[in-house]
């Protein structure tokens, strides 16, 4: 979880504790968590988790991590 929070604030373009002070937003509770479950499930080389009947299970992972991450993005100019 420590390490999906971590990327999450990262991409968010937020500092590294901002969700220890402030509320996370629904989408990105779910990415973190869609997240967490990868880290975990292919901790040994499978895919398992939301994507087990993927053939490119990592890449529709981070696909679907980063758009939902995407919606509370700090945006830069």
């Amino acid at each position: 979880m420590a390490a999906a929070t971590s990327y999450a604030c990262s991409f968010q373009h937020l500092p590294e504790d901002y969700y220890e002070a402030h509320e996370m937003p629904g989408s990105t509770r779910q990415a973190i968590v869609m997240l967490a479950s990868h880290f975990y499930e292919s901790r040994d080389g499978s895919t398992a988790g939301f994507w087990s009947d993927k053939p490119d299970a990592a890449k529709a992972m981070w696909g679907a991590v980063n758009m939902l991450l995407r919606l509370e993005r700090e945006w830069k100019v």
